[in-house]
């Protein structure tokens, strides 16, 4: 009898495990039809817009002939074309920079604050992240007219000229810079505030100990504990930044004489407002290498601080 059982249960447990086997081939496949939609979406909202993109760029004016890398070609023999892409370049690099640092100094600056007052301070400071990019240039616009708008007045108040801010080149490119740094900042305050929160209070404390100053602490043990953060957070806002089109677009329409335009905004121009899709398409494609190298560069910036952990 004792053979016989233990010759039945060892016929069992082949079948038990099967089974179970099969379970667990049904979950996965359940998890992923339960992916199919979202596949699906990438799919048509980013696969198939790109790879048209793609294809448009290699076709002439007309959009009959193929004519392959000449749309490229002639981008690489424009002198204009450079200047736009360093324009751009310099304007992205210019607003992330300062926009990570006055986060980082509102974030440091809202996690001393006691607890009580801080979502009254977060709530405020959200407030240019929240509003519309459209709706909120319409009152730069006014803000910066140069008849009635509320600077010159200000200025004008003080014995001061007036400044024909989005009249002249650099002003125009500094009010570029101020509305992109207004409008992101807060997207790295609380980015920074969260990571702030990680900080241990152990540290700051084990520091002030061996007597280290305020800008010590936070060069020593703040900065180095949020590094990734701020590399992920900067990566984040230089894509949005360098593919931004809002700002430039509604501010000052890439002028004065194209001053303030950039591969967004001139991709635009050129293939809807120009009637040359294919060469707008060029124009738009060409920031997908540069954005490329940056992400290459950041990612693997922190992947080499993690490995040293």
């Amino acid at each position: 009898m004792r053979a016989d059982e233990h010759v039945a249960g060892a016929g069992k447990r082949p079948m038990s495990q099967g089974s179970l086997h099969k379970l667990m081939r049904r979950k996965s496949t359940i998890a992923f039809l339960m992916t199919v939609p979202l596949l699906a979406m990438i799919v048509v909202l980013v696969a198939y817009p790109s790879g048209f993109a793609i294809y448009l760029s290699m076709l002439d004016r007309k959009m009959t002939t193929f004519v392959g890398l000449a749309n490229f070609a002639r981008l690489f023999g424009s002198e204009r074309f450079w200047m736009l892409v360093t324009q751009t370049c310099a304007y992205a690099v210019i607003a992330v920079v300062v926009q990570a640092v006055i986060g980082f100094a509102v974030a440091h600056f809202v996690h001393n604050i006691p607890t009580k007052g801080q979502r009254k301070w977060r709530g405020m400071l959200l407030v240019p992240w929240v509003i519309p990019a459209a709706m909120s240039m319409l009152g730069w616009r006014l803000l910066f007219e140069p008849s009635f708008g509320a600077f010159n007045w200000v200025f004008e108040h003080f014995g001061m000229g007036r400044i024909f801010w989005l009249g002249d080149v650099g002003w125009a490119r500094f009010c570029v810079v101020l509305v992109t740094v207004w409008f992101g900042a807060p997207f790295f305050m609380v980015m920074l505030l969260a990571s702030l929160k990680s900080v241990p209070e152990e540290l700051h404390e084990a520091a002030s100990i061996d007597g280290a100053t305020w800008w010590q602490r936070i060069r020593y043990v703040t900065f180095p504990m949020m590094r990734n953060v701020i590399a992920i957070t900067m990566l984040f806002s230089l894509i949005g930044t360098f593919a931004g089109f809002t700002i430039v677009s509604s501010l000052t329409h890439g002028g004065p004489h194209g001053a303030t335009q950039v591969l967004g905004t001139s991709a635009f121009f050129i293939g809807i407002m120009g009637g040359n899709l294919p060469m707008g398409a060029s124009v738009a494609l060409f920031m997908v290498p540069i954005l490329a190298v940056a992400a290459t560069l950041i990612l693997r910036g922190i992947a080499k601080r993690g490995s040293e952990v």
